[in-house]
C-alpha cells in the first residue's frame, strides 16, 4: 500500500464526507492505493456514526474511537501504530488541508530522501490576532530550541516514510514537535513544503490561545529529555555540587572574616546576624537537594523499561 492517510478528529461531523470524497478524487488521479484512517478523539456530535458509515461504503476506510477526549497525540498515537502504508501522511480533518499538497510531499519523501515533509501555510486564513502573529512567536521560539528550520512545526498537514512514525512515541501534547521527535529518533532529513491554507468552512476552532503557552511549556520539556532524560545527574548532579560548593565558600568566608577581625580586636558581627549566612545556608541545602535529585533520578533512569531503546538502522 502507497499511503497511510491518518486524521484525528474532533466534532467535524459536517466536515467528514466531504473531506472524504475530496481524498479519493485525487488518489485516484494520482495512482495511489491507499486507506484513511480516522481516530474519533471522543467527538459529541455524531462524527463517529459519519466514520462509520464512510467504513461501510468504502473498503479502504478504518476509524478509531475513544470513548472520551485525550487530544490530538493521544489519536495521532493509534493512527500511526494503526497504519500500513508505505508513507504515512496525518492531517486535520476540518478542510482546512488540501489534501492536492500530499502527492507533491510523496514525491519529496520518494525521490528527494526526505525523511519527514512538514507543511507550511504561508498565507493562513485565520484571525491575525489570536493565531497568526502567537504562531510566528512561537515557531520562531522551537526554531530556536530544537535547531529544525521550519516556518509551521506545528502544521497538521504532514507526510512521514513509514518508518518515522513506528520508531517514535506521540504522548501528551508532543504531537506539536513530532519534527523535533524524529530528529532525536535519527530521522534529520526534514523538508518544508509551502502549502495552500484555506478558510474553516464548518464548526469552530478546538483551540485557544492557551496552546500556545502550553506548546512553549512542552519544549522546555522535550528540549530537557532529549538532552537529559537518560542521564539525569550530569544535570542535577553537576547543579547541586556548584550549588554546594558557592554555600560551602560563602560560609567559609564570613566565618573567616569574623575570627579574622576578632583576633585583631576589630568589631565584627556575629555569624547568625549576617543576610549572607542565610544565602549560604539555602546554597547548601538547595545543592543537597539537587544531588539527590539527580541520584533518584539516576535510578529511575537504570531502572525504566526503554533505558537500551536504540533506533538500528541497520545490521549486517
Amino acid at each position: 500500500m502507497d499511503l497511510s492517510i491518518v486524521i484525528p478528529l474532533y466534532n467535524e461531523a459536517e466536515s467528514l464526507p466531504e473531506l472524504y470524497a475530496w481524498i479519493e478524487q485525487v488518489m485516484l488521479e494520482k495512482g495511489f492505493s491507499f486507506e484513511v484512517i480516522f481516530v474519533d478523539d471522543g467527538s459529541t456530535d455524531g462524527s463517529w456514526e459519519v466514520v462509520r458509515s464512510l467504513a461501510d461504503a468504502h473498503p479502504g476506510v478504518h476509524g478509531i474511537s475513544f470513548r472520551r477526549n485525550y487530544g490530538k497525540s493521544a489519536a495521532l498515537y493509534e493512527g500511526f501504530a494503526a497504519a500500513e502504508g508505505e508513507i504515512v501522511v496525518t492531517m486535520d480533518a476540518d478542510l482546512q488541508d488540501s489534501p492536492e499538497e500530499i502527492p507533491e510531499m510523496v514525491r519529496m519523501i520518494r525521490e528527494e530522501g526526505y525523511d519527514l515533509v512538514s507543511g507550511w501555510k504561508q498565507k493562513r486564513k485565520d484571525n491575525a490576532l489570536t493565531k497568526n502573529l502567537p504562531s510566528k512567536l512561537y515557531n520562531w521560539a522551537a526554531r530556536r530550541a530544537t535547531g529544525i528550520h521550519l516556518h509551521d512545526m506545528n502544521c497538521g498537514l504532514k507526510a512521514y516514510r513509514k518508518d518515522v512514525v513506528k520508531h517514535i512515541e506521540v504522548y501528551g501534547e508532543m504531537h506539536r514537535y513530532i519534527p523535533y521527535l524524529a530528529k532525536n529518533a535519527g530521522y534529520g532529513r526534514i523538508g518544508e513544503k509551502p502549502v495552500h491554507h484555506q478558510k474553516r468552512k464548518y464548526g469552530v476552532s478546538k483551540f485557544g490561545l492557551d496552546r500556545f503557552v502550553n506548546g512553549l511549556l512542552d519544549l522546555m520539556s522535550l528540549s530537557f529529555l532529549s538532552k537529559w532524560g537518560k542521564k539525569p545527574m550530569h544535570f542535577f548532579g553537576t547543579s547541586g555540587i556548584l550549588m554546594f560548593l558557592v554555600g560551602f565558600v560563602m560560609t567559609v568566608w564570613i566565618i573567616a572574616v569574623k575570627l579574622v577581625h576578632q583576633s585583631q580586636g576589630l568589631r565584627y558581627r556575629a555569624v547568625t546576624d549576617q543576610p549572607l549566612f542565610y544565602l549560604a545556608l539555602v546554597a547548601l541545602v538547595l545543592g543537597v537537594m539537587l544531588f539527590l535529585a539527580g541520584f533518584l533520578g539516576e535510578m529511575i533512569s537504570r531502572n525504566a523499561e526503554g533505558r537500551n531503546d536504540y533506533n538500528v538502522r541497520e545490521r549486517l
